[in-house]
């Protein structure tokens, strides 16, 4: 699995590494996959200006390889967003929050002018929803929630011990058809209580890169 990872890092690393500018500005994901691509972005450091990363996780990793991370609000332009996938539909639909940060990094694609999405075969699939797809909730709104996602169809589980990093909590729903991710992505975050959740369809990445 590493292996595919790499591969596919080294080719993200290949799609931009004759693009970047000293005043460039990237967008950083979150995963293990990403993390692989942060190994090859090290090489470029000097040629980009920095990066708006969607994680304290992922912030951590480029602060401990010397690259400059700012806070989204000091940014004018992110030219290209980097970053995995839950799962990947053949429209180019996404599952992303399964390490719970789809919600920054849902901000931080929508504010770069080319998402480039990165992920080995296996997270390809013709619909979504095999993998649970991750809401992001206010803590007082859980259970509210829950039971509005049970009415669209899904089973919703709560994701114990874990705290978002906007402090928040996550529920994750089994088992809901995805037949229409653009609609779904919208009812959802129309739930009162709910931040953000893990369908990217009206976001979608501009390009797929799947490992070799």
């Amino acid at each position: 699995m590493s292996a595919s990872k790499i591969s596919v890092a080294k080719k993200a690393m290949s799609h931009i590494k004759n693009k970047l500018t000293n005043n460039m500005v990237l967008g950083i994901g979150t995963g293990s996959t990403v993390n692989y691509f942060i190994d090859e972005l090290v090489d470029y450091k000097n040629y980009f200006y920095g990066a708006v990363s969607s994680s304290e996780a992922t912030s951590k990793l480029l602060i401990e390889n010397s690259i400059q991370v700012f806070n989204l609000n000091d940014v004018n332009e992110i030219m290209f967003y980097i970053d995995g996938a839950d799962e990947v539909s053949d429209e180019q639909f996404l599952i992303k929050g399964g390490g719970g940060a789809h919600t920054r990094e849902k901000i931080v694609a929508s504010a770069a002018n080319e998402f480039i999405c990165i992920v080995d075969k296996s997270k390809l699939v013709a619909e979504l929803g095999d993998f649970p797809l991750p809401v992001e909730v206010i803590p007082e709104s859980r259970s509210l929630v829950s039971r509005k996602l049970l009415a669209m169809g899904g089973i919703p589980k709560y994701r114990e011990n874990f705290i978002t990093d906007q402090g928040n909590q996550i529920i994750d729903i089994h088992s809901l058809k995805i037949t229409n991710p653009v609609d779904l992505e919208k009812n959802i975050n129309s739930i009162a209580g709910v931040v953000d959740n893990g369908i990217f369809a009206v976001n979608k990445p501009d390009v797929v890169l799947v490992s070799d």
